[in-house]
């Protein structure tokens, strides 16, 4: 039978359904790319939401008690670096789209942290004007390819020192305090899913590296948010 056309988004259902029109297994080369199309779509779809719960826990408790705000700052700058250079490298969407909504939410999130801190000083100040003045320049992709390799290659670092602040800072405090563990879950869930949709759309190593380094970092936040967790104090009975 003549495997059928049938394409939407990127994905070609076509061999799939005529495989399975005529009672056999899809190919796995038929397979795997698909599985890898609708898995990225599927992070993307999530990624909408992944910072959602950090969010309104800082709102719901009006804290940031025990986040490090080195951490989500570092974070917005590299999302900005990887996302930048993902579009000017013409990946498909489904390869990094998720970028654009968490780069997003993170500035969001650096802003009501700002809120509910200590009164901003002129460093802090001075960090988000540099940030507004530079971020437009980096994501039109108007500064020099040579340069563009170099920062690509520099947000690896940045992302990995992201988590340091907030990994340590935990370490110190022996508790986490307004961390989300949904927040934390989804970030180490979606660094897993997205090794594997890398490798299927053939990125570039260092793509995959970072999702690799985001594995590790975001799993051990996870560990320390179980580990550190407090247990639910018990209800004393009152005494007649």
């Amino acid at each position: 039978m003549v495997a059928m056309e049938l394409e939407i988004l990127g994905m070609n259902f076509g061999c799939v359904l005529a495989a399975l029109s005529d009672a056999k297994i899809p190919d796995k080369g038929c397979l795997l790319p698909l599985i890898s199309k609708l898995l990225g779509y599927a992070i993307v779809a999530a990624s909408t939401t992944v910072k959602l719960p950090q969010i309104l826990k800082i709102l719901k408790h009006g804290s940031v008690r025990g986040l490090s705000v080195a951490s989500f700052e570092l974070e917005v700058v590299g999302y900005t670096i990887a996302l930048a250079y993902c579009v000017h490298k013409g990946l498909p969407f489904s390869a990094y789209g998720e970028l654009a909504f968490l780069l997003i939410q993170a500035i969001i999130l650096v802003g009501i942290i700002y809120y509910y801190s200590p009164p901003m000083g002129t460093k802090t100040w001075m960090k988000a004007l540099l940030y507004c003045a530079l971020a437009p320049t980096v994501l039109a992709g108007k500064i020099d390819p040579a340069l563009f390799e170099v920062l690509y290659a520099s947000q690896h670092a940045i992302f990995f020192f992201a988590r340091v602040p907030q990994i340590w800072k935990n370490f110190t405090n022996k508790g986490t305090g307004e961390l989300s563990f949904l927040t934390c879950f989804m970030n180490f869930a979606g660094s897993i899913v997205r090794v594997f949709t890398s490798i299927q759309e053939k990125t570039p190593l260092s793509v995959i590296m970072g999702s690799a380094i985001g594995i590790v970092m975001n799993g051990t936040l996870l560990g320390q948010i179980l580990l550190y967790q407090k247990p639910s104090p018990k209800k004393q009975k009152k005494e007649d």
